[in-house]
């Protein structure tokens, strides 16, 4: 075994340097005083040299090249206190220095609960490169929040966009989260979903993740792809902690809207084996039950006096399950004193079952309409040309969704002191996959001249309300709702892959009063994503089946008393199909031209190089130099045409390739004049790709006239980055942040559809594509007070507060001249935090706060699609049983936080879109070996 072993770690380090021992070395390692945890960024100062150093994750440091004699050696970490001691250098050979730092407060404090994990945050934070913040979780496994991007709305400066209520795309200053990258374990991560670069990070559960550092600025070693941030994420190593260990947690979630209790588990394992080598990792399981209520409006018009209504009004209730499979494992090697070696793999499944019940009110041909001092009212009288029908639509949605994301990393680092050098070769995959997924199964009834009244009232802007004065028995018979189609979706497959090598190369030399370093490094990314849908549209046969012939069920709507009328049961559409498959028509045309429109491929390959000095003193630390990336497309797409009488649409592939590369300069300047003080200057120059469904040559010609085109030709965003920051760290554990931020940007991209337009010679009624912007300026700043207030007297030295605050102002200027707000871009940001740990009990109150944003960009700002500022509360709360047992308590969006939409027009906000969720409540156990 040993031998083998030993093969394994050669092969690793093959490419690394050789143990090489120079004159006068120091070298140790830096824990906390219980000897539990490894201290990463703790700062190690020779302080008669002006040298300085921080211990890397498994709290190892090394010295190099330091003359004969005796040194005053100091390691300080946040939250901890400073100690010191000197220590004898020898002329020759290596001596050690071993370090073991007391909390601020003593007890645990540096190694659970949330002084540990704050503690261990601004350590990172202080002695990062760049700005940067960081989430950690503690010596048992805890983490603040149940997935990574609900954890990372606590952070300055960031906020989540959510999907059903729960927290999905991370955004950075109010930005789009395209606008950032993401790795794990120093891999890039795909996108499963088909239009979108961005990672949606609930696939990801916390449980499995050690640290999560967001990197607002640039250094030429990093991918230059992000404008927002680069998000880092890195599971566990056996070499966080010192000891063995072992948790399980076991949790019931209930959703007071579902009714339902669901279970999550997880169990996670650290294990050193010897000195040398350790094995870690964990798996969870998480199913969730819980339910939403929607009201969507679309679009909105004026009547002839100028009243404003809405033509279409759809009542929407979800029922939905989402399952979340997590697991990872993770090899550490120490291959000798300078070399270390890994291999780390993680493997994530989302799976998402979605029913959705929906009413839809169409009045786009009614033409009785009567106007009120709150509403509208509608007849189906018909006018003197014989029209004026309501047309109401009765669906259901039957969709089972699974999302993956693995990788595999390999690599080596090596330290001597003097020379650095690492590899890492890696593959990743995501996908999203649907295979048979009713959507929808739909019954109509158009109402003409048959009596059929219904009056709406807007005075709640977010929820019309509607009452049927004549004609109820009509409105609500299923009998009365014709079959119209069914939409089996056969094959909804978006596959994104990476295979990816990377090395750096470090050369230190020391100098009297610090260290300076030659790096140099190469990366090469081969990537391909693809998009392939398929389904079959059912419609209507010479049988004329109704509504009443479906399954029909019970509603669950909640708001505002609403009836949605008659339903259908979770399993109509799949029992409906399977009883009347062979009496219906297939429409070959739209599953042609569907299928046709939506298939993409695509390969980007990018080589990229970079060059930098660095110069690092216990005041000063110096980064600068220039990366360059070079970027090569081959897109491939079909352009669909319907022409009018034809049986099929006229589909041709198409093929485009293109090339460009981009050369991107960086500086990063940290100067600290005590301790307790740092500040820091960034200016960067980096690129965001467009996203490859907007690039992707697909095309589609209806027979109103209707187009939509892709841009294969659209530029990337290109963007200067400047911030500057100043920490101040206070003797406990605590720190008080200043960061100003700006950007300036070039060719962002957004979508925007046109009436009577012409594009290369033709003419068209309706033309939708995507197109680059002229400029735009982001500029803001963010602040963050954090403090555990140990130095009060008890029982109040339990208390710890956070909060921060982000000001974005993004602005840009489209082609046509119109200045508008960045989409995604939210103005004010707001996060807070009030804790207590003291003793058994551990208890967070959290709330925060995003501004509105721009999410769509219309025709003019009147056609704009706009979400609304949303605040959320939620509670977590720990009870420390026994040294091993600990019971917790989550309350997810107490206040329950709603989701509004709304367009700008004739003067007042318009519904487009409203949400809401209600409560999520979590309880369990965990326990630790």
């Amino acid at each position: 075994m040993k031998t083998s072993l030993r093969l394994v770690a050669g092969l690793l380090a093959s490419t690394s340097f050789a143990t090489v021992v120079h004159a006068g070395e120091l070298s140790g390692n830096v824990s906390d005083a219980t000897g539990t945890r490894a201290l990463q960024s703790a700062t190690v100062r020779i302080v008669e040299l002006n040298r300085e150093a921080e211990t890397s994750r498994d709290g190892s440091y090394i010295f190099a090249d330091i003359p004969a004699g005796d040194y005053t050696v100091e390691v300080d970490y946040v939250g901890a206190v400073m100690e010191a001691r000197t220590i004898s250098v020898p002329a020759t050979g290596r001596v050690s220095g071993n370090f073991a730092l007391a909390g601020i407060g003593g007890g645990d404090i540096l190694v659970v609960g949330q002084a540990a994990n704050l503690s261990s945050s601004l350590s990172r934070k202080k002695a990062a490169d760049g700005v940067e913040s960081v989430l950690t979780r503690d010596a048992i496994g805890q983490f603040p929040d149940q997935n990574v991007a609900e954890s990372l709305r606590r952070l300055p400066g960031l906020n989540i966009l959510n999907d059903q209520g729960e927290g999905r795309y991370v955004s950075v200053r109010g930005l789009d989260p395209d606008l950032n990258s993401t790795s794990l374990n120093g891999v890039r991560i795909p996108a499963p979903e088909s239009d979108s670069r961005g990672v949606a990070l609930d696939v990801i559960s916390s449980d499995l993740i050690e640290s999560i550092e967001v990197k607002k600025s640039l250094t030429p070693d990093m991918d230059a792809d992000t404008i927002g941030a680069s998000i880092e994420i890195n599971t566990t190593s056996a070499f966080d902690l010192k000891k063995a260990s072992f948790s399980v947690n076991a949790e019931g979630s209930y959703n007071d809207y579902s009714g339902e209790v669901t279970p999550k588990v997880s169990a996670s394992f650290s294990a050193p084996i010897g000195d040398d080598f350790g094995v870690s990792g964990g798996v969870s399981y998480y199913n969730r039950k819980f339910e939403t209520d929607n009201v969507e409006s679309d679009p909105w018009t004026t009547a002839d006096d100028g009243t404003a209504y809405s033509e279409v009004l759809e009542y929407r209730d979800y029922d939905v399950e989402r399952k979340r499979i997590n697991a990872n494992l993770s090899f550490d090697w120490r291959v000798s004193d300078t070399t270390t070696a890994f291999v780390k793999g993680i493997w994530s499944q989302f799976d998402d079952q979605e029913y959705r019940r929906r009413t839809t009110f169409n009045f786009e041909d009614a033409t009785d309409i009567t106007w009120t001092s709150t509403g509208v009212s509608f007849t189906d009288a018909a006018d003197d040309e014989g029209d004026g029908a309501i047309v109401i639509e009765r669906d259901l949605k039957d969709r089972f969704e699974r999302q993956r994301i693995y990788s595999i990393a390999l690599g080596s680092d090596t330290d001597t002191g003097i020379w650095k050098f690492s590899w890492l070769a890696s593959y990743s995959k995501s996908s999203e996959k649907e295979t048979h997924s009713v959507d929808p199964i739909a019954f109509a009834a158009e109402f003409e001249g048959a009596g059929v009244g219904i009056d709406w009232d807007y005075s709640d802007r977010r929820v019309p309300t509607y009452a049927i004065t004549s004609g109820a028995n009509l409105v609500n018979g299923p009998e009365n709702y014709e079959f119209d189609k069914i939409e089996l979706t056969t094959l909804s497959d978006s596959q994104d892959e990476e295979w990816a090598v990377k090395a750096d190369l470090a050369r230190t030399f020391a100098m009297d009063n610090g260290d300076f370093t030659v790096q140099v490094g190469g990366k090469a990314r081969w990537r391909e994503k693809s998009y392939d849908f398929n389904y079959i549209k059912y419609k209507g046969g010479e049988i004329e089946y109704t509504m009443a012939d479906a399954e029909l069920g019970e509603q669950t709507y909640r708001l505002h008393g609403i009836s949605l009328g008659p339903v259908l049961t979770k399993s109509a559409g799949e029992t409906f199909l399977n009883a009347y498959r062979d009496t219906f028509e297939i429409d070959d045309f739209d599953v042609a031209y569907d299928g046709a429109t939506d298939d993409y491929s695509v390969k980007e390959n990018i080589y990229a190089g970079y060059a930098l000095a660095r110069w690092d003193s216990d005041a000063v630390r110096v980064i600068g130099g220039v990366r360059m990336e070079h970027t090569e497309n081959t897109l491939n797409g079909n352009i669909v045409t319907e022409v009018d009488g034809a049986d099929l649409p006229i589909i041709e592939a198409v093929q485009y390739k293109r090339s460009y590369t981009d050369w991107l300069p960086s500086l990063a300047i940290r100067v600290s004049p005590q301790n307790n003080i740092v500040a820091r200057f960034a200016g960067s120059r980096s690129l965001v790709r467009p996203k490859f469904s907007q690039l992707a040559p697909r095309s589609t010609v209806n027979e109103d006239n209707e187009a939509e085109f892709g841009n294969p030709d659209l530029l990337p965003y290109k963007a200067w980055n400047l911030d500057t920051s100043v920490e101040y760290y206070f003797t406990s554990n605590g720190a008080l942040t200043f960061n100003a931020f700006y950007k300036s940007v070039d060719n962002f991209t957004y979508e925007q559809t046109f009436d009577d337009f012409t594009y290369q010679g033709i003419a068209y009624d309706e033309f939708t594509t995507f197109r680059n912007g002229d400029s735009a300026t982001i500029v803001g700043f963010e602040a963050s007070y954090s403090q555990a207030f140990t130095m009060l007297p008890a029982p109040f030295d339990g208390l710890l507060t956070q909060f921060n605050y982000t000001y974005t102002y993004a602005k840009g200027e489209l082609g046509d001249g119109r200045r508008i707000s960045l989409p995604n871009s939210s103005k004010n940001t707001f996060n807070a935090v009030l804790g207590y740990q003291k003793g058994p009990v551990n208890l967070r109150l959290s709330g925060t706060f995003r501004d509105r944003y721009l999410d769509e960009v219309g025709e003019d700002a009147t056609e704009d699609r706009w979400v609304d500022k949303h605040f959320q509360l939620d509670f977590s709360g720990k009870l420390k049983v026994t040294d091993n047992i600990r019971l917790t308590l989550d309350v997810i969006n107490i206040n329950n936080a709603r989701y509004f939409a709304y367009q700008n027009f004739e003067s007042a906000q318009r519904l487009l879109q409203f949400e809401q969720y209600g409560q999520t409540v979590k309880f369990g156990a965990r326990v630790n070996f």
